[in-house]
Protein backbone atom coordinates (compact mmCIF):
# COMPACT_ATOMS: atom_id res chain seq x y z
CA UNK A 1 0.00 0.00 0.00
CA UNK A 2 0.97 3.75 -0.53
CA UNK A 3 2.96 5.29 2.24
CA UNK A 4 0.93 8.35 2.78
CA UNK A 5 -2.88 8.14 1.41
CA UNK A 6 -4.25 4.95 -0.32
CA UNK A 7 -4.87 5.10 -3.75
CA UNK A 8 -8.30 3.77 -5.46
CA UNK A 9 -9.04 2.94 -9.25
CA UNK A 10 -12.69 2.71 -10.02
CA UNK A 11 -14.07 0.58 -12.97
CA UNK A 12 -17.78 1.94 -14.49
CA UNK A 13 -19.62 1.01 -17.68
CA UNK A 14 -22.38 3.82 -17.19
CA UNK A 15 -22.91 6.18 -15.39
CA UNK A 16 -21.37 5.43 -12.39
CA UNK A 17 -23.64 6.05 -9.48
CA UNK A 18 -21.51 3.89 -7.11
CA UNK A 19 -18.52 5.88 -8.51
CA UNK A 20 -19.92 8.80 -7.29
CA UNK A 21 -21.08 7.34 -4.00
CA UNK A 22 -17.35 6.88 -3.38
CA UNK A 23 -16.14 9.98 -4.67
CA UNK A 24 -18.63 12.27 -2.20
CA UNK A 25 -17.09 9.61 0.27
CA UNK A 26 -13.69 10.41 -0.26
CA UNK A 27 -14.59 14.01 -0.70
CA UNK A 28 -16.31 14.29 2.66
CA UNK A 29 -13.35 12.88 4.59
CA UNK A 30 -15.19 9.71 5.63
CA UNK A 31 -13.02 7.34 3.24
CA UNK A 32 -9.33 8.43 3.85
CA UNK A 33 -8.03 7.96 0.30
CA UNK A 34 -7.37 9.59 -3.11
CA UNK A 35 -9.53 8.52 -6.68
CA UNK A 36 -6.22 7.75 -8.45
CA UNK A 37 -8.39 7.36 -11.76
CA UNK A 38 -11.62 6.60 -13.41
CA UNK A 39 -11.52 4.01 -15.87
CA UNK A 40 -14.11 2.64 -18.26
CA UNK A 41 -14.49 0.37 -21.55
CA UNK A 42 -17.09 2.70 -23.05
CA UNK A 43 -16.64 6.61 -24.20
CA UNK A 44 -19.35 7.86 -23.82
CA UNK A 45 -19.99 6.59 -20.20
CA UNK A 46 -21.58 9.20 -18.54
CA UNK A 47 -19.51 8.39 -15.13
CA UNK A 48 -16.20 9.92 -17.24
CA UNK A 49 -17.96 13.45 -17.76
CA UNK A 50 -18.21 13.44 -13.20
CA UNK A 51 -15.17 12.24 -12.75
CA UNK A 52 -13.40 14.84 -14.89
CA UNK A 53 -15.76 17.67 -13.54
CA UNK A 54 -14.40 16.54 -9.68
CA UNK A 55 -10.34 16.31 -11.48
CA UNK A 56 -10.23 13.07 -11.62
CA UNK A 57 -8.26 11.55 -14.26
CA UNK A 58 -10.07 9.13 -16.71
CA UNK A 59 -9.28 6.43 -19.05
CA UNK A 60 -10.98 5.56 -21.78
CA UNK A 61 -9.96 1.61 -23.22
CA UNK A 62 -12.67 0.23 -25.59
CA UNK A 63 -12.54 -3.55 -25.69
CA UNK A 64 -14.12 -3.43 -28.95
CA UNK A 65 -10.52 -2.75 -29.53
CA UNK A 66 -8.69 -6.01 -28.53
CA UNK A 67 -9.04 -9.39 -30.16
CA UNK A 68 -9.57 -11.13 -26.93
CA UNK A 69 -10.71 -10.37 -23.22
CA UNK A 70 -7.09 -11.63 -22.24
CA UNK A 71 -5.52 -9.02 -24.54
CA UNK A 72 -8.27 -6.00 -23.43
CA UNK A 73 -7.38 -7.02 -19.42
CA UNK A 74 -3.70 -6.69 -20.49
CA UNK A 75 -3.76 -3.14 -21.72
CA UNK A 76 -5.79 -2.45 -18.53
CA UNK A 77 -3.39 -3.51 -16.96
CA UNK A 78 -0.33 -1.54 -18.87
CA UNK A 79 -2.75 1.81 -18.04
CA UNK A 80 -3.98 1.13 -14.54
CA UNK A 81 -0.47 0.35 -13.64
CA UNK A 82 0.57 3.95 -14.48
CA UNK A 83 -1.74 4.87 -11.03
CA UNK A 84 -0.11 2.86 -8.87
CA UNK A 85 -3.92 1.84 -7.41
CA UNK A 86 -3.88 -0.01 -3.85
CA UNK A 87 -7.77 -1.05 -4.85
CA UNK A 88 -9.45 -1.59 -7.75
CA UNK A 89 -13.36 -1.00 -7.54
CA UNK A 90 -15.29 -2.30 -9.71
CA UNK A 91 -18.44 -0.23 -10.21
CA UNK A 92 -20.87 -1.18 -12.74
CA UNK A 93 -18.15 -2.42 -14.96
CA UNK A 94 -20.11 -5.11 -17.19
CA UNK A 95 -16.57 -7.26 -18.52
CA UNK A 96 -16.18 -10.80 -17.06
CA UNK A 97 -12.40 -10.29 -16.38
CA UNK A 98 -10.01 -13.05 -16.75
CA UNK A 99 -7.16 -13.78 -15.00
CA UNK A 100 -4.68 -11.98 -16.31
CA UNK A 101 -6.71 -8.91 -14.64
CA UNK A 102 -7.45 -10.83 -11.49
CA UNK A 103 -3.83 -12.08 -10.93
CA UNK A 104 -2.28 -9.21 -11.86
CA UNK A 105 -4.09 -7.40 -8.66
CA UNK A 106 -4.62 -10.27 -7.19
CA UNK A 107 -6.52 -9.77 -3.48
CA UNK A 108 -6.73 -5.95 -4.28
CA UNK A 109 -10.34 -6.03 -6.24
CA UNK A 110 -13.92 -5.33 -5.00
CA UNK A 111 -17.18 -6.10 -6.85
CA UNK A 112 -20.73 -4.51 -5.70
CA UNK A 113 -23.26 -7.06 -7.44
CA UNK A 114 -27.02 -6.29 -7.22
CA UNK A 115 -27.64 -9.55 -5.75
CA UNK A 116 -27.70 -11.27 -1.85
CA UNK A 117 -24.76 -13.49 -3.33
CA UNK A 118 -24.80 -16.40 -3.11
CA UNK A 119 -27.96 -15.83 -4.82
CA UNK A 120 -28.08 -14.86 -8.54
CA UNK A 121 -24.72 -14.44 -9.68
CA UNK A 122 -24.64 -12.76 -13.02
CA UNK A 123 -27.31 -10.78 -14.83
CA UNK A 124 -31.45 -9.73 -14.70
CA UNK A 125 -31.06 -10.16 -10.47
CA UNK A 126 -33.50 -8.08 -9.37
CA UNK A 127 -36.51 -9.85 -11.62
CA UNK A 128 -35.08 -13.55 -11.00
CA UNK A 129 -35.52 -12.58 -7.03
CA UNK A 130 -38.94 -11.17 -7.81
CA UNK A 131 -39.78 -14.83 -9.45
CA UNK A 132 -39.14 -16.77 -7.12
CA UNK A 133 -40.60 -14.98 -4.56
CA UNK A 134 -38.02 -13.32 -2.42
CA UNK A 135 -39.30 -11.27 0.21
CA UNK A 136 -36.20 -9.80 0.32
CA UNK A 137 -33.61 -8.40 -2.08
CA UNK A 138 -30.48 -6.35 -2.08
CA UNK A 139 -26.88 -6.30 -2.93
CA UNK A 140 -23.09 -7.82 -1.62
CA UNK A 141 -19.72 -6.27 -1.82
CA UNK A 142 -17.26 -9.31 -2.58
CA UNK A 143 -13.69 -9.78 -3.27
CA UNK A 144 -13.29 -10.31 -7.15
CA UNK A 145 -11.69 -14.02 -7.26
CA UNK A 146 -11.44 -15.81 -10.97
CA UNK A 147 -15.08 -16.97 -10.43
CA UNK A 148 -18.00 -15.17 -11.57
CA UNK A 149 -19.14 -13.28 -8.68
CA UNK A 150 -18.07 -16.00 -5.75
CA UNK A 151 -15.71 -14.41 -4.18
CA UNK A 152 -16.18 -13.54 -0.30
CA UNK A 153 -18.98 -11.59 0.36
CA UNK A 154 -17.76 -8.74 3.21
CA UNK A 155 -21.33 -6.29 3.52
CA UNK A 156 -24.86 -6.91 1.95
CA UNK A 157 -27.54 -4.11 1.74
CA UNK A 158 -30.52 -5.86 1.81
CA UNK A 159 -34.56 -4.06 1.56
CA UNK A 160 -37.90 -5.55 1.90
CA UNK A 161 -39.31 -6.42 -1.54
CA UNK A 162 -42.85 -4.82 -1.59
CA UNK A 163 -46.27 -6.09 -3.37
CA UNK A 164 -46.64 -4.92 -6.29
CA UNK A 165 -42.72 -4.37 -7.38
CA UNK A 166 -41.44 -4.94 -10.45
CA UNK A 167 -37.90 -5.02 -11.40
CA UNK A 168 -37.24 -0.97 -12.30
CA UNK A 169 -38.24 -0.22 -8.48
CA UNK A 170 -36.81 -2.82 -6.56
CA UNK A 171 -33.54 -2.16 -8.96
CA UNK A 172 -34.00 1.64 -7.38
CA UNK A 173 -33.86 0.79 -3.54
CA UNK A 174 -31.34 -1.99 -3.90
CA UNK A 175 -29.44 1.26 -5.64
CA UNK A 176 -29.68 3.06 -2.42
CA UNK A 177 -28.42 0.48 -0.48
CA UNK A 178 -25.89 -0.04 -2.77
CA UNK A 179 -24.33 3.56 -2.19
CA UNK A 180 -24.34 2.69 1.89
CA UNK A 181 -22.18 -0.44 1.64
CA UNK A 182 -19.79 -0.26 -0.80
CA UNK A 183 -18.21 3.39 0.74
CA UNK A 184 -18.26 1.43 3.94
CA UNK A 185 -16.54 -1.39 2.96
CA UNK A 186 -13.92 1.28 1.26
CA UNK A 187 -13.70 2.62 4.63
CA UNK A 188 -12.85 -0.40 6.66
CA UNK A 189 -10.04 -1.12 4.44
CA UNK A 190 -8.32 2.59 5.14
CA UNK A 191 -8.86 1.64 8.46
CA UNK A 192 -7.09 -1.12 8.39
CA UNK A 193 -10.14 -3.38 9.96
CA UNK A 194 -10.67 -5.11 7.15
CA UNK A 195 -7.59 -7.03 5.16
CA UNK A 196 -6.77 -9.50 2.47
CA UNK A 197 -4.80 -12.47 2.95
CA UNK A 198 -5.20 -14.84 -0.59
CA UNK A 199 -8.49 -15.02 -0.97
CA UNK A 200 -9.25 -15.09 2.55
CA UNK A 201 -10.88 -11.92 3.64
CA UNK A 202 -10.46 -10.28 7.69
CA UNK A 203 -12.51 -7.89 9.62
CA UNK A 204 -10.48 -6.70 12.53
CA UNK A 205 -7.21 -9.63 11.73
CA UNK A 206 -10.08 -12.49 12.15
CA UNK A 207 -12.06 -14.71 9.33
CA UNK A 208 -15.33 -13.21 8.22
CA UNK A 209 -17.60 -16.47 8.54
CA UNK A 210 -20.90 -13.90 7.99
CA UNK A 211 -21.06 -10.90 6.35
CA UNK A 212 -22.26 -7.73 7.70
CA UNK A 213 -25.54 -6.35 6.43
CA UNK A 214 -27.32 -3.06 6.43
CA UNK A 215 -30.89 -3.39 6.76
CA UNK A 216 -33.47 -0.74 7.70
CA UNK A 217 -31.01 1.55 8.44
CA UNK A 218 -28.66 -0.41 10.81
CA UNK A 219 -25.33 -1.45 10.37
CA UNK A 220 -24.45 -4.91 11.78
CA UNK A 221 -20.63 -5.73 11.38
CA UNK A 222 -19.19 -8.47 9.74
CA UNK A 223 -19.24 -11.97 12.07
CA UNK A 224 -15.98 -13.40 12.79
CA UNK A 225 -14.41 -16.54 14.44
Amino acid sequence: MSATRPRIAILISGRGSNMRALVEACRAGDINADIACVLSNKAGAPGLDYAAAHDIPTLTISHSDYPSREAFDAAMNQALDAYRPDWLLLAGFMRILTPVFIDHFAGRIFNIHPSLLPLYPGLNTHQRALEAGDTRAGASVHLVTAELDSGPVILQGVVDVCEGDDAENLAARVLGAEHLIYPQVVKWLTQGELSIDGQRCLFRGSDIIKPGRWYNGRLTEPETH
